[in-house]
């Protein structure tokens, strides 16, 4: 499958991101491409080895004369988002991504593709076989469970990298080049809540909502996009009058990806269901008029459920549950300041369940500040503790700090001019890039981080403009060979 993507340029670039769509690797799931990797080093006579998580490192010793230049790290993760479509069955842990090209563009068919970090990882690979590229001591670092956790980041070893530069590949824009990043923490509520059996008077009903764009929860957040989860829940609040109680919710897949669908199990008196049709009509005509232009498929549909021995929810429990939802935290709290054009602090309501009266919430908070970053986190407490629900903060992990004087800036802004005519726009992330945390763990390292166009990241809309992987690919390998030499 995707032989097509060997014909694309640069080749040794577009072979190995052939390899990565052809082997499943969703977070947690990245066991047979790291033993496919470790496979290929030995066939190149590369050193390799992992740290007791299990983030792999591969090593190629500097060109003949450039032993003593500056250790470069090349570094992406190897896991990738498993988002689908809903009227397309796919197994991201068995069945590859299939890939076509559109208008300069590589999409997947209605899945992520995995272009992140599935570029930088390709292109990592790829300067480690250049045997024509002049280069001082290399190491290429592939981390796990970004996606899901920062897992790999977060657990990798200390006193174990040796370089003094690292290119993290992450970023997804050409032209830009990043120095720094949010900092972000997931926020997990849970509760046991109180249900009885529907009555006779009551009817089982499926509320859904769908049709939306989704996207990054980070670089997306901005963009004026409906999160599933916020509407639904709305949706919900004007069906109080009803007395409808909730029976199960099912919103989102992961506390990264804005949710691009939910659904609810309702059990509505019969003589309101007329009502609630009519009112769930007028508000998905306020929706989409909200969202033109942004999410114009938006969809508010109410069938028949086939629950059978349905319990619900008792009235007071799912009141204050919806209503707990309702004035959560959710999208952009605050732009920054210091940083003009940047989000400082968000949230996404990510994932949302509810099953036998058992309810999960998982929301990831991203913040320039760390101190807004636990505020969010406590209002959540605050809130939440109302309805005696448990809530606790998981997988926090730092901020990059900006350098913006840094001499690896320099020479990879002097190179971009030199090479395609115009500066870089230098650029600060609302987005956890791993950096943040490798710098905590090693803060001697310089870095910056670039890559190719990517849109639709976390989404099945994701796709990675041609053009700009071959510049890309320029810009590294020309980086590379210049940190060989000394600094001018």
């Amino acid at each position: 499958m995707n032989s097509h993507l060997e014909q694309l340029a640069p080749r040794p670039l577009w072979r190995h991101f052939r390899t990565l769509c052809d082997t499943p690797r969703p977070s947690g799931h990245e066991a047979a491409l790291v033993a496919h990797l470790e496979a290929w080093a030995d066939g190149l006579g590369l050193a390799h080895d992992r740290d007791a998580f299990g983030n792999l490192r591969i090593r190629k010793p500097a060109s003949p004369g450039h032993e003593k230049a500056p250790g470069v790290i090349l570094q992406g993760h190897l896991d990738m988002v498993a988002q689908a479509n809903a009227d397309h069955p796919h197994d991201f842990t068995r069945d590859p991504i299939a890939t076509y090209v559109e208008d300069g563009w590589l999409h997947a068919r209605d899945t992520t593709l995995g272009a992140d970090n599935g570029m930088g990882v390709a292109a990592a690979l790829a300067i480690l076989e250049d045997d024509d590229l002049v280069h001082g001591p290399l190491e290429a670092l592939f981390t796990l469970e970004e996606e899901s956790s920062m897992g790999g980041a977060l657990n990798l070893a200390e006193d174990w990298l040796e370089g003094e530069i690292l290119l993290n590949l992450d970023s997804e824009d050409r032209g830009q080049v990043y120095i720094g990043c949010a900092g972000g923490a997931d926020v997990l509520v849970d509760a046991q809540l109180p249900t009885t059996g529907l009555d006779e008077s009551e009817v089982s009903m499926r509320l859904a909502l769908t049709g939306l764009t989704g996207g990054h929860s980070g670089l997306d957040i901005d963009k004026g996009r409906g999160n599933a989860n916020r509407l639904l829940v709305r949706a919900l609040r004007r069906l109080e009058d009803c007395d409808a109680r909730l029976v199960d919710y099912h919103g989102g897949t992961l506390r990264n990806a804005l949710p691009r669908e939910a659904f609810a199990t309702l059990a509505l008196p019969a003589e309101e269901l007329e009502a609630a049709r009519t009112r769930l009509a007028a508000l998905e005509q306020e929706m989409r008029d909200e969202l033109a232009g942004v999410d114009d498929g938006l969809q508010l549909t109410l069938g028949p459920s086939d629950a059978e021995d349905a319990t619900a929810l008792t009235h007071d429990a799912s009141r204050l549950l919806v209503n707990a939802l309702h004035v959560a935290p959710c999208g952009v709290e605050r732009m920054s300041t210091a940083v003009p054009g940047v989000v400082e602090t968000s949230n996404n309501l990510g994932v949302v369940r509810l099953e036998d009266g058992r309810f999960h919430l998982c929301a990831l908070v991203r913040s320039l500040r760390d101190s807004a970053r636990a505020d969010i986190a406590d209002r959540f407490h605050a809130l939440f503790e109302l309805i005696g629900a448990r809530t606790r903060v998981e997988n926090a992990y730092p901020g990059w700090t900006p350098a913006p004087d840094s001499p690896l800036l320099a020479r990879f802004c002097s190179l971009h001019r030199e090479r395609l005519g115009v500066d870089p726009a230098v650029k600060v992330i609302h987005a956890g890039l791993e950096c943040g945390i490798l710098g905590a763990k090693y803060p001697a390292l310089s870095m910056i981080s670039f890559g190719p166009s990517i849109r639709g990241a976390h989404s099945p809309d994701e796709r990675v403009e041609i053009d700009s992987v071959a510049e890309f690919w320029d810009m590294l390998r020309a980086l590379v060979e210049d940190l060989a030499s000394p600094a001018t």
